[in-house]
């Protein structure tokens, strides 16, 4: 899946994790449930595009239908920290106004996207964390959650396990899971969207790059839109998505080579996983260093595509 070729009136890309999952790693129809799930969500994205909407509706719709998707470690599929509870991160960013908005360390909202748009909408801030953002959701009046809406048996297996080999700061073998979108509207607004439940086993109120605005998530209208997802610590020491961004805007390179020598720069540092980007013109591509990414794009030219492997 190369970069699209053509300029786009408007333009997404979704992602839903990247990690080990080289062909084999599922059966048949565990696949084809993936690659529906992408689909979905890849549609409502487009829908919105289509119709006019803007780019931010756009990602929001996109990434709140993988939030609800157990199948992914966001939303009601998120990942159980090493306590054996739930910790959601997401953020949102509007490439016309450099406007954004994150949440970490949520217990109980069901779509934290929305928690982390509500920041940035309605509050003068850019990111709230842990029991604040707990309470700001709710009083925000965002849709909340029991722990059993959270409670996904092959989840709470992956925990069980974990917490059984007693070894590592967190289960490095299952990074894959984080959700993430990019869109170019028709009015040439870019935004992106990044939600996740983290990493199995994190402790101390852990937080990757999924909710740190310019490592995990960017966008801005003079260059292009980027979610990345992945060990969250080298995406942050890079400050991956920003530096994008900035190479597209500051030098001659276009946006699949700036993506590239990002992650080509997050893999000598020992860190694995990818990322996904629309630029200005309603180009859009992915780059990543890992066996497989969940990954879809739709543009105005009627692209309509989804993946899972490297081959593909």
């Amino acid at each position: 899946m190369p970069v699209s070729p053509a300029k786009s009136e408007w333009s997404i890309a979704i992602h839903g994790g990247a990690g080990s999952m080289a062909p084999g790693r599922f059966k048949p129809e565990r696949e084809q449930e993936y690659r529906d799930a992408l689909a979905k969500a890849l549609k409502a994205g487009s829908d919105i595009l289509a119709g006019g909407g803007s780019a931010m509706d756009a990602v929001e719709a996109a990434v709140m239908v993988m939030e609800d998707d157990p199948g992914f470690n966001a939303g009601r599929g998120s990942v159980f920290s090493y306590e054996g509870h739930n910790e959601m991160d997401a953020a949102v960013m509007d490439g016309a106004t450099r406007a954004a908005g994150a949440v970490a360390g949520l217990t109980a909202t069901k779509n934290p996207v929305l928690a982390a748009r509500a920041v940035m909408e309605r509050t003068p801030h850019v990111f709230l964390s842990h029991e604040g953002a707990n309470r700001f959701s709710e009083e925000m009046g965002i849709e909340q959650a029991s722990p059993e809406w959270f409670a996904i048996p092959s989840r709470r297996r992956q925990w069980e396990e974990f917490r059984a080999k007693q070894v590592g700061w967190f289960d490095k073998d299952l990074k894959y899971g984080t959700v993430g979108a990019v869109a170019r509207d028709s009015g040439g607004h870019l935004a992106a969207a990044t939600s996740t439940g983290g990493l199995t086993g994190k402790r101390w109120g852990r937080i990757g790059d999924s909710p740190v605005v310019g490592a995990g998530t960017y966008a801005d209208d003079r260059s292009c839109a980027v979610s990345a997802t992945g060990t969250g610590e080298y995406f942050i020491r890079e400050a991956a998505a920003h530096e994008i961004c900035a190479r597209v805007r500051l030098t001659s390179v276009d946006t699949q080579q700036a993506a590239d020598a990002v992650m080509a720069e997050i893999g000598e540092m020992g860190g694995d996983g990818g990322v996904i980007f629309v630029s200005k013109d309603g180009e859009s591509g992915f780059s990543f260093n890992t066996p497989g990414m969940f990954r879809g794009r739709a543009d105005s030219n009627g692209v309509s595509e989804v993946a899972i492997y490297a081959a593909d």
